[in-house]
């Protein structure tokens, strides 16, 4: 190509709201991820260029979070349950209150009834993930496909008849991808590199992203054809596996790198320890590699930036040397860790890309990684997983705070 077509046309992609440059290093390319023309927006809050904005007011928001998975001690969701519809939900929102959280990113599907009857007493947006099987053999497979549709149907279903859809930001249609599931599945069909769809339409894209983007539109359509409406749409990923592909230890092959901007926003969930963060350069303000991701992140992205996940598990020890800080962080580290994080994103190049951030989670739960059918009923030292609340699980199911983490959070959220 001429380099003064080059130019020209390199700056036409750069200009284009529905375009995001991939991060592959060197060879960076235009990827399409725009919403088709004419679908109708969300009613309540809506995506304008980099910010999530309040159709009402007219003023951006940005989400103060935390991840909501209310599971008690002797719960479990392995086998489909859903957590109980007590009076938990008084408790655990009122603590979440004293957080000065704005934002719940709520991972059980259906939620009881009492849950939306605590939240009609606060002022709480909340966020569904819609859960895919990270795990499954092949994301294209036509009755994969099928039955996951089912589940995302019954979980929108469930916003409209049990739940409050005025007060809902998001659907998050499936959460880490495995990096063997993508690279299997994109193995497979070498030859899925775009769709089409009635709401989602995305061209040079890998196999995997592209079984998103069918769920993603049906999804989408789904709500509008029977709901007259629709929320905003989101696909959750992680850093192992994308988008910043020029990193060394990533988990997939470079050609298999996703990237997670498929819908109107970019959710990922970025901590600290994770593969692709702690190999990147350092920040321009605090000199972290989490700033340095972050930077590079927002450099890259033309859609707004939430971060859905960052967190640390105190488990008592840390049991994977080969995965450093997965594990065994003492209580009263966490908040100058947590202060650490907050800064990096609040000081970072392209910080005002954000519109969120979620720390990981309310409370601990027990019932990971669902070793048996009694694990739920033990804390098991061994299993980060268990470990990363900021309250534990006390006698008769109550929450207690761990150490000084939640009035760090408090202070964090104040005022902003």
């Amino acid at each position: 190509m001429h380099i003064f077509t080059s130019i020209l046309v390199t700056a036409w992609l750069i200009l284009q709201p529905g375009l995001v440059f991939s991060a592959a290093g060197d060879d960076r390319q235009a990827i399409a991820t725009g919403i088709v023309e004419g679908t109708p927006q969300p009613r309540k809050y809506v995506v304008e260029g980099t910010k999530v904005i309040d159709a009402a007011s007219r003023k951006p928001l940005f989400f103060k979070g935390i991840g909501y998975s209310p599971y008690l001690k002797g719960e479990t969701p392995m086998q489909g349950a859903p957590p109980g519809n007590d009076e938990r939900y008084e408790e655990h929102l009122g603590l979440m209150q004293g957080m000065n959280v704005n934002y719940l990113h709520v991972f059980p599907m259906q939620m009881p009834a009492k849950f939306f009857e605590a939240l009609d007493k606060t002022e709480f947006l909340y966020g569904q993930d819609i859960w895919v099987c990270p795990y499954e053999e092949d994301f294209l497979a036509e009755p994969f496909l099928a039955k996951t549709f089912v589940a995302i149907k019954a979980a929108i279903d469930h916003v409209y008849q049990v739940g409050r859809p005025e007060r809902l930001v998001l659907f998050s249609i499936g959460d880490e991808l495995q990096p063997e599931a993508v690279v299997r599945t994109n193995s497979r069909h070498p030859e899925v590199r775009s769709y089409h769809g009635k709401h989602l339409s995305v061209d040079n894209r890998n196999p995997s992203e592209i079984a998103i983007a069918r769920l993603m539109d049906m999804a989408m359509d789904y709500e509008l054809t029977r709901y007259g409406q629709r929320h905003l749409y989101c696909h959750t990923s992680f850093t192992h596996i994308g988008p910043l592909a020029n990193r060394p230890d990533l988990e997939v092959p470079k050609e298999h790198v996703v990237t997670p901007d498929l819908g109107d926003l970019i959710c990922l969930n970025v901590y600290t320890y994770a593969r692709g963060v702690r190999t990147s350069p350092p920040g321009s303000t605090t000199g972290t590699s989490y700033q340095g991701y972050l930077e590079e992140l927002t450099e890259q992205s033309r859609k707004p930036v939430f971060i859905t996940q960052v967190g640390l598990s105190t488990s008592p020890f840390e049991p994977k040397a080969w995965v450093p800080g997965f594990g065994g962080h003492k209580i009263d580290d966490v908040p100058a860790e947590f202060s650490a994080i907050w800064k990096n994103i609040k000081t970072a190049k392209g910080s005002e890309r954000f519109c969120g951030v979620a720390f990981f989670e309310l409370n601990d739960e027990w019932w990971k990684s669902g070793e048996d059918a009694a694990d739920s009923t033990r804390h098991d030292q061994e299993d980060p997983e268990e470990w990363f609340g900021i309250y534990e699980i006390g006698e008769h199911n109550r929450l207690l705070p761990k150490g000084r983490i939640a009035e760090t959070i408090k202070k964090l959220y104040q005022g902003q």
